[in-house]
């Protein structure tokens, strides 16, 4: 990525040294032109390019300090896998658990499209 910004930075550059030794050229014109079709976008692009890198690096340091503060605690950084697949597993009873039909009997308020 890096060989292609230095390219287009020399590209444009060479577009400043003709505007500026130009006949109708001036300086200003020539800064101008560098900041605005060089300087400006190679920013821009190797700054969006560098965004997944950076997110990367963010996470990386966001799992180093939860592994540090759980080896502080002395507890593990990530629940225990056996118990975390068997909180998802779903019931083995063979019918549909309790719905809101249960609790609403017991209150006395009838569910919707139902009347006592």
């Amino acid at each position: 990525m890096y060989l292609i910004v230095i390219g287009w930075i020399y590209v444009v550059l060479m577009m400043s040294v003709a505007e500026a030794t130009n006949s109708n050229g001036t300086l200003l014109g020539a800064l101008v032109t560098f900041l605005l079709y060089g300087v400006g976008p190679v920013i821009l692009v190797v700054y969006l390019m560098g965004a997944p890198a950076r997110g990367k690096a963010i996470k990386k340091r966001e799992a180093q300090a939860r592994a540090l503060q759980a080896a502080q605690k002395g507890d593990p950084a990530e629940p225990d896998p056996q118990r975390a697949v068997a909180s998802v597993q779903p019931d083995a009873a063979g019918h549909a658990p309790g719905g809101a039909e249960a609790v609403a009997v017991d209150t006395g308020v009838a569910p919707v499209g139902k009347e006592k």
